[in-house]
C-alpha cells in the first residue's frame, strides 16, 4: 500500500483509503457529467471514459503504473474525441480528470523511484500539447499550463516524502542494528569477564595438582618407577595446561592481544567478602540486611565467585534503579546447592538515567546458566525488584 495506515487513533487507521475511494466516486460523477454533456461524447463513450479513469485512481492504490497509463490513455481519447465540440470549455484537461490524474501521479511518486516518477511527470504535461498541435477545438479554455504547475507540485510532494520515508525506514533498520549490535558485544564483553575469572579459578587448581603431582612420590617409600614415571607424566601435563592458560588469561586480560605481559592478577571475592559489600550499600544509601539459613558449607570456587558477583550486580541496580529502599540478601544452603535470593522495595529517591541498564542481569544469567543453575528476577506486588538464583553445587543442571 503506498498510503501507510494511520497508527493512531486505530479507527482511522485505513482513512487515507477511504478518501481515495470517495474522491473517485466524486472525480467519477464530474467526469461523467463534464464528458456526457459539455464533451458531448454520448452516454457509451462518456460513461465508459470517466468509468475507466476512475478505475484506474483505485488501482493507483496498489498497482500505480498501470493505473497512471490507464487515465493517461482515458484522458487522451475524452480530448481527442471532444475536438471540434467546445466553446470556452477546459481542455485537454477536464476540471474532474485533472483532480483524478493529479491524485494518480501523487500516489504513483510515493511508490516509484524518482526517475520514474519524473518520466511520468513529463508524459503527463507533454502528450496532450502533442495531441494539441495536431488536433484541437476553435475554441476553448487551455488547462495545460495549469495541469503543468500543479503535476510539478504533486510528483515533488510525492518524492519527498517517498525519500523521508525511505530514509525513516534506513533510520529505524539502523537503531535495530545498533541495538543487536551493542547487545552482542555486551554479552561478549560479559562472558570474556567471566571467562577471565574462571581461567583464575581453573589456573589454580592446575597448580595444585601440579604440586600434588611432584610431591605424591616422597610420600610413599621406595615408590615404584611406573608411579613415578606415571606422577612425572601427570605433572608435565598439569604444568604445560597451567602455562597455555596463563597465556590464554594473558591475552584476555590485556588490553592489547599482542602484549603477553598481562597486568597481575587480584585475588577472586567470594562470599567471605560480602560483608564490604553491604557496607558500600549503605555508605551509598540503602538499608540492607542479611540473612544465613542451612548449614553453611565450603563452596566450589565458581558457585562461590558466582554468588557474590549475582549479590553484587543485584546492590548495583539497587542503588541505580532503587535509591532509598530497603535490600535484603538471602543465602540458603541446601542440598542441591545455593539459593541466593536479594530483594528490594520500591525506591525512595528520585531515580537518575541509566545507559547500561540490563547488563547486570545478563551477566546475572550467563553466570548461573554456565553452572547449570536457575535464575528468576522480576518486579515484586510493592514496587520492587527480586533476583533469585540457585547454584549447583553437585553440577547437575535444576
Amino acid at each position: 500500500m503506498p498510503l501507510p495506515p494511520l497508527s493512531r487513533p486505530r479507527l482511522l487507521r485505513w482513512a487515507p483509503h477511504f478518501v481515495v475511494v470517495w474522491i473517485t466516486i466524486g472525480t467519477f460523477i464530474g467526469n461523467l457529467e463534464q464528458l456526457v454533456q459539455r464533451y458531448q461524447l454520448g452516454y457509451s463513450i462518456g460513461l465508459s471514459l470517466a468509468l475507466a479513469q476512475g478505475i484506474a485512481l483505485v488501482l493507483a492504490l496498489w498497482r500505480p503504473v498501470p493505473a497512471w497509463w490507464l487515465s493517461l490513455v482515458a484522458s487522451a481519447v475524452a480530448a481527442l474525441c471532444s475536438t471540434g465540440r467546445l466553446e470556452d470549455e477546459p481542455w485537454p484537461w477536464g476540471a474532474t480528470s485533472l483532480i483524478a490524474h493529479t491524485l494518480i501521479l501523487l500516489l504513483l511518486a510515493l511508490r516509484v523511484p524518482t526517475a520514474g516518477a519524473v518520466a511520468a511527470l513529463l508524459l503527463s504535461v507533454g502528450l496532450l500539447p502533442v495531441l494539441q498541435e495536431v488536433r484541437s477545438p476553435h475554441i476553448y479554455d487551455n488547462t495545460t499550463p495549469l495541469a503543468g504547475y500543479v503535476f510539478g507540485v504533486v510528483t515533488l510532494i510525492g518524492i519527498v516524502l517517498r525519500g523521508r520515508r525511505e530514509a525513516r525506514t534506513r533510520l529505524v533498520e539502523q537503531e535495530a542494528l545498533t541495538a543487536e549490535e551493542r547487545a552482542r558485544r555486551t554479552l561478549l564483553e560479559e562472558r570474556g569477564r567471566i571467562a577471565r575469572e574462571l581461567h583464575d579459578v581453573v589456573a589454580h587448581h592446575m597448580s595444585v595438582i601440579s604440586i600434588q603431582a611432584q610431591v605424591a612420590p616422597h610420600l610413599v617409600k621406595d615408590p615404584p618407577a611406573e608411579l613415578k614415571e606415571n606422577l612425572e607424566g601427570i605433572r608435565q601435563n598439569a604444568v604445560e595446561a597451567l602455562t597455555e592458560l596463563r597465556r590464554v588469561l594473558g591475552v584476555l586480560r590485556s588490553e592489547n592481544p599482542d602484549d603477553l605481559e598481562a597486568a597481575p592478577q587480584a585475588p577472586l571475592p567470594t562470599l567471605d567478602r560480602l560483608t564490604g559489600l553491604v557496607e558500600n550499600a549503605r555508605a551509598a544509601g540503602l538499608t540492607v540486611d542479611c540473612a544465613s539459613t542451612g548449614e553453611r558449607r565450603p563452596l566450589p570456587p565458581g558457585v562461590d565467585l558466582s554468588a557474590y558477583r549475582i549479590v553484587q550486580e543485584a546492590l548495583s541496580n539497587a542503588i541505580r534503579h532503587a535509591p532509598g529502599s530497603t535490600v535484603r540478601i538471602e543465602l540458603a544452603y541446601t542440598r542441591p546447592g545455593l539459593r541466593v535470593r536479594v530483594t528490594n522495595t520500591a525506591p525512595r529517591g528520585a531515580i537518575s538515567p541509566s545507559p547500561g541498564a540490563g547488563h547486570g542481569l545478563l551477566g546475572m544469567r550467563e553466570r548461573t546458566a554456565m553452572l547449570g543453575g536457575d535464575l528468576t528476577t522480576g518486579a515484586t506486588s510493592d514496587g520492587g525488584y527480586e533476583v533469585s538464583a540457585l547454584l549447583p553445587t553437585n553440577g547437575e543442571t535444576t
